[in-house]
């Protein structure tokens, strides 16, 4: 059976959306993931775009949610956190995961593609674990 995934940042525009595209990346048929924001700000960051489309991912057809739109596909087995802290609603979830990533949308180029490839390895790490 297919593991399901949410990624939660604040604005659903750089690490949570970089987070389900690896997870789609890597998942293969094994995992479903799904992203929001706590606070979206409906626009995905043009930086994520282009730092995703070096890696041959296209992160435009993605969409800026809240977690209202994504609630309908918990219960997941695992919800990860990126820095909403007090924002962070509960979701019905088998494993909660908080990742200490700094926002990287003001970020030079270099140092905004040295977490996207953070945001890589983290995601391949959770995709091992669960198996």
């Amino acid at each position: 059976m297919k593991k399901k995934i949410l990624f939660v940042c604040i604005e659903n525009s750089n690490r949570s959306q970089m987070s389900q595209a690896f997870a789609k990346m890597y998942g293969e048929n094994n995992i479903e993931a799904y992203s929001a924001g706590s606070k979206p700000n409906g626009v995905i960051n043009p930086k994520a775009i282009t730092a995703m489309k070096e890696l041959g991912y296209d992160l435009s057809e993605h969409d800026s949610k809240s977690l209202d739109e994504v609630k309908q596909y918990a219960p997941f087995d695992a919800v990860v956190t990126m820095g909403c802290g007090d924002a962070c609603p509960w979701m019905p979830a088998k494993k909660f995961i908080d990742w200490q990533i700094p926002d990287p949308k003001n970020l030079e180029p270099q140092q905004f593609n040295a977490i996207r490839d953070l945001i890589e390895r983290k995601v391949k790490e959770l995709i091992s674990e669960l198996g």
